[in-house]
């Protein structure tokens, strides 16, 4: 890591040596006034000669201008401009701190407009504003930033309620999941139905789905960056919620003020513990019979940074969450007594160390150090004991069964963000990871025959390294490209993958408000999801690539255009087209539950591909705010040993998703939201034929049930579509704010499908005035209207 460093500093010290010598740099930081959060994305710009540039994800920006007056626009959607001017004649450190406005209050910046979507050459991404998360309607009262991303054109949910994320054809194993730059394996509370964020603890959420800048790699279908809050360094703040099913409260504020900060976030479900009255009215009156059940989930977050001085400052942030379903039936009489005991829980960890450094006024660092774990485990433990007649223990039996599985990763990473002029915005980085796997053992002890063995795959360590480099820079005032290489390696017993993925993106614009956008990019994975369901399962197994399972690669086209009218609403429009190698099912037949069988041996490797259109518009301003999002696509897989070799539509294959989001203040102390969501129905296989009896190729004593299938996804379940609505009551107090949120979901009570059966029914025929035995595919759906509400806080 210290060569790379120096490497590094040595090819930027010569970058330094050529540029202008009449030329100074304008650098600092761009928080919030109240809380000194960094404003990510803030932009920065003279108004003299409309050259800026934006803050990176530290808020840290660095604008190189000739020397003479200047007039600096700093803005940031939501938040009052501050325009700073003077007389520019050495490098200037300014660090400022922007005010927020009211949600009704228009934003005007005088002069050239601050860097707009169209100004980016960045495509295919979006950023969402927490206050906007938190302001939609939320299943059971739970706020969800990726449901909310599921709103977005070109990304589905596996199912109905899910938190799974289906991107441009994509599987949930695809997504590069970040908190805080470290992967979250498991991102489902609930199977699925939760997320494992806090957004009470989150500062921006940003979601890029093609166009991949070159810093970016692991994953090939799209990132999900999630930043945590720094922690207010100035004053003592919290905010909390109480809700049906669960509690939650954030408490920030100064160690040392100015100098040091911390955050600290944590929820519970308590589903449990409103249950256990009703379960242990179910035990009175059986004295020798106890039965205990329940399930729960935390999640807590936390966070402390330390200004050592303006050019250094570090971080240590972490994550901790888990599920828990318990079954526990105690048994005893007057000469036994027998323990049951079944449970599966499952969880995450992630940390961070980050230092970073202002090398120069021109030169930004960032060395971060991460762990992350995802731990899977389900057991079942029984014991029996008899006694004899001087009530001591005599013929103890007793079985255990217990299933581990896990992925635990140690990491080091260095980049660098270097802005030598307005002109050019140049990052490179290397890091390294070491994964542990742990796909799935099973270990069995019975104690009468003295059984104690363990099945299944062995722990496997593996290396996994990146480099990257990426210029966006401008060709002309109107032309801007982003172009980069990222290099990944992938050691694996005696295997080593390599692969050199190109990136490029452009940008034209072809008014002050209409661009249009073009990117190419190849992305490499060496981990993969092994899953058979679309519900988010804690028995999906990761595994990595070997010998027999190679790495998936994509590639992704993306041509589209953007256009922003008058600061208010903006409209976009891109069509894209992906071809995925080496992308992974179950063989017919296999699955989790084959225990005695290797994982390598119950997978399939072949192609896919999809491609569409999407078509996003948003109202940013007003009284009246959301967007519509719309989807046509097509996504296709090909096996050679799945539907007979011939292309079939993936499960999630989609032709038509539709989102309507809008929220709307009539004034300050109410504040109304509504979500509706179409879909086309999910591709299914069904079965077209059922045979029972006995064949003449088996013994007469032996019955045979055989289904004959339609072609794989052949059918479609009926289209989804759901209408959300919820309402805030705001009032502020002396102490500082309360909420009562009130939501309906599934306002209209729609019966969606969740999944198709068969079953057998007894029909009469009036013809012959007979019973008969009819097959017919039966729908069951999960959720009917659900009302919720949720009392939040802050002071």
């Amino acid at each position: 890591m210290r060569k790379l460093t120096g490497f590094f500093c040595l090819l930027i010290c010569f970058l330094q040596t050529i540029s202008s010598q009449n030329k100074f740099t304008i650098s600092g930081f761009v928080r919030d006034s109240l809380n000194t959060e960094n404003l990510i994305g803030a932009s920065v710009y003279n108004k003299n000669n409309q050259r800026g540039t934006s803050t990176n994800i530290y808020g840290f920006y660095s604008l190189t201008l000739s020397g003479g007056d200047v007039d600096i626009i700093y803005s940031y959607v939501g938040y009052s401009t501050k325009q700073i001017s003077f007389r520019l004649t050495k490098d200037t450190i300014i660090n400022v701190n922007l005010s927020g406005t009211n949600l009704l209050q228009e934003t005007v910046i005088t002069g050239r407009r601050a860097e707009e979507s169209q100004d980016k050459t960045q495509m295919s991404n979006i950023s969402v504003p927490i206050a906007q998360v938190k302001a939609l309607p939320a299943f059971l009262g739970e706020v969800d930033l990726i449901k909310v991303l599921q709103l977005m054109p070109g990304v589905q949910s596996g199912g109905e309620g899910t938190t799974g994320l289906y991107v441009r054809g994509g599987g949930p194993d695809q997504n590069l999941i970040l908190l805080d730059g470290v992967p979250v394996y498991n991102v489902s509370h609930l199977f699925g139905f939760f997320s494992v964020f806090n957004a009470d603890a989150i500062n921006n959420v940003e979601l890029i789905k093609g166009g991949f800048p070159a810093r970016y790699g692991g994953r090939t279908s799209s990132v999900v960056d999630i930043n945590m809050k720094e922690g207010n360094a100035k004053e003592f703040h919290g905010e909390g919620a109480i809700g049906l099913i669960s509690a939650k409260l954030t408490l920030e504020g100064p160690i040392w003020k100015d100098h040091t900060s911390f955050i600290v976030s944590g929820r519970r479900t308590y589903v449990d513990l409103l249950a256990q009255p009703f379960i242990n009215q179910m035990n009175e009156g059986n004295s020798e019979e106890n039965i205990s059940t329940g399930y729960y989930f935390y999640d807590l977050t936390a966070k402390i940074n330390h200004r050592f001085s303006d050019k250094d400052r570090l971080y240590l942030s972490a994550y901790m969450g888990r599920d828990k379903f318990y079954l526990d039936d105690d048994f005893e009489s007057y000469n036994e007594k027998s323990y049951n005991k079944s449970r599966i829980k499952w969880g995450n960890i992630t940390s961070s160390l980050r230092w970073n450094r202002i090398f120069t006024n021109q030169l930004f660092g960032n060395t971060t150090v991460t762990y992350s774990r995802f731990l899977f485990n389900t057991g079942f433990d029984w014991k029996k004991y008899w006694y004899d007649d001087y009530s001591k223990k005599n013929n103890i039996e007793s079985y255990q069964i217990d299933y581990n599985s896990s992925i635990e990763d140690w990491s080091g990473k260095i980049s660098f963000d270097y802005i030598p002029s307005p002109d050019h915005y140049i990052r490179s980085g290397a890091s390294v990871i070491n994964h542990l796997f742990q796909p799935g053992i099973t270990t069995f002890a019975e104690s009468t025959m003295a059984i104690d063995t363990t099945m299944g795959a062995s722990r496997l360590f593996t290396n996994e390294f990146d480099l990257y480099a990426e210029d966006d820079f401008n060709v002309t005032d109107k032309l801007r490209i982003n172009a980069g290489v990222h290099w990944s390696g992938f050691s694996v017993k005696n295997e080593f993958f390599n692969y050199l993925q190109p990136r490029v993106t452009a940008r034209y614009l072809l008014s002050n408000k209409l661009a249009v956008k073009a990117s190419y990019a190849r992305m490499a994975q060496y981990v993969h999801l092994l899953t058979n369901s679309g519900v988010s399962l804690p028995t999906d197994l990761w595994i990595p690539s070997t010998d027999a399972l190679k790495p998936q690669l994509s590639d992704q086209v993306t041509l589209g255009l953007t256009n922003n009218f008058n600061k208010t609403y903006e409209a976009s429009i891109e069509g894209y087209y992906k071809t995925m190698d080496n992308v992974i099912e179950y063989r017919e037949g296999a699955s989790f539950f084959n225990l005695d069988t290797k994982w390598e041996n119950k997978i399939l490797q072949g192609k896919g591909e999809s491609y569409g259109m999407e078509i996003f518009g948003e109202k940013k301003k007003g009284k009246l705010t959301g967007w519509i999002g719309y989807t046509l696509s097509w996504t296709n897989r090909t096996f050679d040993l799945l539907n007979g070799g011939k292309t079939f539509p993936y499960k999630y294959d989609r032709r038509h998703d539709l989102s309507v989001v809008a929220i709307y203040q009539p004034s300050k102390r109410i504040e109304l939201s509504g979500t509706w969501v179409f879909g086309s129905g999910n591709a299914i296989t069904i079965p077209t034929a059922e045979f029972s009896g006995r064949t003449p190729f088996m013994p007469l004593d032996v019955d045979v049930d055989a289904k004959s299938y339609a072609e794989r996804n052949s059918y479609r379940m009926a289209p989804y579509h759901r209408l959300d609505f919820g309402i805030s009551f705001i009032k502020k107090t002396r102490w500082g704010e309360r909420r009562w949120i009130i939501g309906l979901y599934n306002t209209y009570n729609r019966q969606n499908p969740f999944y198709i059966d068969v079953e057998t029914r007894e029909i009469f025929d009036p013809k012959t005035g007979e019973t008969i035995e009819k097959n017919n595919f039966v729908q069951y759906s999960l959720f009917p209207i659900i009302p919720s509400v949720s009392y939040h806080f802050k002071f």
